[in-house]
């Protein structure tokens, strides 16, 4: 197969395209499934992972797209993104299948270390991939149906996320029952898959054609100034940087939060976020259509609020006696979590494609990514210093308070930071932008006219529709 850019594609050349970027986003979403959330906090803890270990591998996703830099060169060297993004996929994914082997090829304290180093190579391969298939993406999909698209995506992947987490909880959770002792060679295999899944993901995305890139012999460093001397997206990026550092500080440890302090199975845990993604899925395709028919500042003006809120939450589960009222409580955090998240997710990613200029993409996005990286790193790092070294005043405290004390000050600090956070983005200036008020009377509209849909089944199919074209939005009611 050759992997060659095209001067010109065809109508049918984008959908095929189009289509076949849906299919790796599947196999992505398997993998990430597999290596990802609670199964690898788990399979750390088994490894006997300290906090700041934790936080280590929390920030390990984000710190190495630093390294899109390098991308940047790449790409001026040899002009063709997908042949980068194919090969630093396969590279990216041979480490899990290497962790797969993890018991057979270490003992001991050794396996931890190895993980750790596995997990480097494969997230810096990731992001050089990455780097690559976003300026891709931006020249390949058009800007007119961009929100639509992605919202689609995303709700495919997330409802492959939701069963194939649900089915690998079971799994686990029946092996520990009926097998005991086997949960590091359980969670090893599972990441065995995912580098198996990948694979097949990257086959498909070598089939997806892509336009020529326009040359620029500009040095590289000197093009990474270009970003930051564009008023409006160095304040998109200060925002987005502040954001990201505010939701991270506190995050990554709500799986070992709930796991240590609360004591729920793995099951429980995976069982919650997978009531956070399926409200996740029914709620993207609302704000994928809200962010094509407005901005993506409105969006982002009602789903932060709502995490906000949910991120004090968490704090209030220390101070619940009942379990079943802590339960009670996550199934809600949960619920706002997922429908804010979806349109906070959504609107990140477009705002910057959108922001940036668009004959330097993908020097726009990989500064942007390399910047969120250092506050995406820096979050869960200081986190788990902090957290380990409040141990103390866990062992002192007696009662509620102690856990208030420990990981629920992250909590709140985190939901403070993230206020001050959204302050910044009134700076912020988007084409499309609507006052808030209007927004909140189209959305209560659609909310009654999706309630009468329930009825007649269109909701549901529009949850699962997978379309045979991506078209403009409100497309067929004109050709109606």
């Amino acid at each position: 197969m050759k992997l060659i850019p095209s001067e010109s594609l065809s109508e049918a050349q984008v959908q095929r395209g189009l289509h076949l970027v849906i299919r790796d986003g599947l196999a992505a979403e398997t993998m990430i499934v597999l290596t990802g959330g609670a199964f690898l906090t788990a399979l750390a803890l088994q490894l006997g992972a300290s906090n700041f270990q934790i936080g280590v591998l929390a920030a390990l996703p984000t710190f190495t797209n630093i390294f899109q830099l390098l991308a940047i060169w790449l790409v001026q060297r040899y002009r063709n993104r997908r042949a980068i993004a194919v090969i630093g996929g396969v590279l990216a994914r041979f480490p899990l299948i290497m962790i797969g082997l993890l018991p057979w090829l270490f003992s001991g304290g050794a396996s931890l270390y190895a993980l750790i180093s596995f997990l480097c190579f494969h997230y810096f391969f990731s992001s050089i991939a990455g780097a690559s298939w976003n300026s891709w993406m931006k020249d390949l999909i058009p800007d007119r149906i961009l929100g639509t698209y992605f919202s689609r995506r995303t709700r495919l992947c997330q409802t492959l996320n939701v069963t194939l987490s649900l089915l690998s909880a079971l799994a686990v959770d029946y092996l520990k029952s009926h097998y005991p002792g086997t949960e590091v060679i359980t969670y090893t295999a599972m990441f065995l898959l995912a580098g198996l899944a990948g694979m097949l993901g990257v086959w498909a995305l070598a089939r997806v054609p892509e336009p020529a890139l326009q040359a620029v012999d500009e040095n590289v460093f000197r093009q990474l100034r270009q970003p930051l001397q564009d008023v409006n997206f160095r304040n998109m990026l200060l925002f987005n940087a502040c954001w990201i550092f505010a939701l991270n500080l506190a995050t990554p440890f709500f799986n070992v939060y709930m796991i240590q302090s609360l004591g729920l199975p793995l099951s429980g845990i995976i069982a919650l976020g997978i009531l956070s993604q399926v409200s996740s899925i029914c709620a993207v395709s609302i704000w994928g259509r809200y962010i094509d028919r407005y901005s993506n500042k409105n969006v982002l003006y009602i789903c932060a609020p709502v995490y906000i809120c949910c991120l004090l939450a968490w704090a209030l589960t220390a101070l619940i006696p009942s379990f079943t009222g802590i339960v009670a409580l996550l199934i809600l955090i949960n619920i706002g979590t997922g429908v804010s998240n979806a349109g906070i997710t959504l609107s990140l990613n477009n705002i910057g494609i959108k922001l940036a200029a668009k004959e330097q993409a993908m020097v726009y996005l990989t500064a942007k990514n390399m910047i969120i990286a250092f506050a995406s790193a820096a979050a869960p790092l200081l986190g788990g210093l902090l957290a380990d070294s409040f141990t103390s005043w866990h062992q002192t405290l007696t009662g509620p308070l102690q856990h208030l004390q420990t990981w629920n000050f992250f909590f709140v600090f985190s939901a403070l930071f993230a206020i001050l956070a959204m302050r910044m983005l009134r700076s912020v200036k988007e084409t499309g932008e609507v006052s808030r008020n209007i927004i909140t009377l189209r959305m209560i509209a659609d909310f009654r006219y999706r309630i009468k849909d329930v009825h007649s089944g269109q909701a549901l199919r529009r949850i699962i529709y997978t379309p045979a074209k991506w078209k403009q939005p409100g497309e067929r009611k004109k050709r109606a």
